[in-house]
């Protein structure tokens, strides 16, 4: 019997490019075996979404290019020695880029199997929309839980290369910060019970949620471990939707048979968001004095990508009964966040961004020109 890794060299041929699907629960140990294909396949060219973790046997210097639209903190250093070429868009847009300017031949995507087919298990994220156009490869992962609400795959769609039995990735919750925790103290002042929230990764979304009273809905890219403590502790309406999960087993089991994640062109659907009046909680890496927000770089190293950042932020802003709120605390590693003139990438337009917080105050930009935006935003810098 053939090995995954001779499975999946008879399937590639020079210069096709192959999608990997990512978060959690992504098949990253394929990336080894396409890591040693490439070397004796030539022109063949790699494409990454959002990565969390790579395998050591890993190169990118065999493949005539290795893409990626999201950059994760797996991705970071490969970034930014070159070898791996960030494309900066916003995740609403992937599914439009993997179906023409970066379409896959082929998609190699974790299933786990359902009563009807092939199920997509811990994210769904682009996977849907590259695998309309390409061959869907798989690796057959029986750890992974029911969560998405997409319809599976036919048995004869997909083609399996191997068998795992693998959780998806642990993400531990950031550190708290008294900063941080002001900064969830402030945030929560702004969310009416009832609301409809999303919210992005890290130590701001956790010290919001944690600090959060009032019953809310989750509208969001992401989910986390505090999704589930909101569900303990009463203050959860509804099922939340999705199209990632990242966080620790807590999350996967209490995930398991929620039909939750959804493809990017539903969970990044901007009119859909704003009409359901979305509060959006970003962070930043730095804002400037007329309300940009880079989330992308500091200190001119690559951090992360846009990810739904902006798709949340423009939702937010747009709709009559919702907020886009970025949280930042004044400082990150001694430096200022506030900034003249932003150091990197305008990740989020100054015209998506409603009210600003930090550890001092909230500065709400609603209606105001640029002068007054800089005078309010420097009230609640030191």
């Amino acid at each position: 019997m053939k090995s995954s890794e001779a499975l999946l060299a008879d399937m590639l041929t020079p210069g096709m490019r192959v999608a990997v699907s990512d978060g959690a629960g992504a098949p990253t140990a394929v990336l080894g075996s396409l890591t040693r294909i490439a070397s004796g396949c030539p022109g063949l060219r790699l494409l990454l979404g959002w990565c969390l973790r790579i395998p050591d046997d890993f190169d990118p210097r065999p493949f005539a290019e290795t893409r990626t639209m999201l950059g994760g903190m797996a991705l970071r250093r490969l970034i930014e020695n070159g070898s791996v070429e960030y494309v900066p868009t916003r995740l609403g847009s992937v599914p439009a880029l993997v179906g023409h300017s970066l379409r896959a031949d082929v998609v190699i995507a974790s299933v786990r199997p359902g009563r009807d087919g092939w199920e997509l298990g811990s994210e769904v994220a682009w996977t849907l929309a590259a695998a309309r156009r390409a061959r869907l490869v798989a690796v057959v992962n029986h750890g992974l839980p029911a969560a998405s609400a997409e319809a599976p795959f036919p048995w004869d769609a997909v083609t399996v290369i191997g068998e795992v039995d693998e959780p998806p990735a642990i993400i531990e919750a950031p550190l708290m910060t008294p900063e941080i925790q002001q900064i969830g103290r402030y945030v929560v002042s702004l969310v009416p019970s009832g609301a409809v929230i999303q919210f992005g990764p890290g130590a701001v979304a956790t010290a919001t949620l944690r600090h959060l009273s009032v019953p809310v809905s989750v509208d969001s890219g992401l989910l986390t471990d505090d999704v589930v403590d909101l569900d303990r502790r009463g203050l959860l309406v509804g099922e939340p939707r999705a199209t990632y999960l990242a966080g620790t087993p807590v999350l996967y089991e209490w995930a398991n048979g929620r039909r939750i994640l959804y493809g990017v062109e539903q969970s990044h659907r901007i009119d859909r968001l704003a009409d359901r009046g979305i509060v959006a909680i970003n962070a930043a890496l730095e804002i400037d004095l007329c309300g940009q927000v880079n989330v992308e770089t500091s200190g001119g190293a690559h951090v992360a990508g846009i990810g739904g950042h902006a798709d949340f932020a423009t939702a937010a802003s747009r709709s009559l009964h919702g907020l886009s709120i970025i949280a930042v605390p004044t400082s990150r590693r001694g430096s200022s966040t506030l900034v003249d003139r932003l150091t990197g990438p305008a990740s989020t337009a100054r015209s998506d961004v409603d009210v600003v917080v930090t550890e001092i105050g909230i500065a709400d930009l609603r209606g105001l020109g640029d002068v007054r935006r800089a005078s309010a935003l420097r009230k609640i810098w030191p």
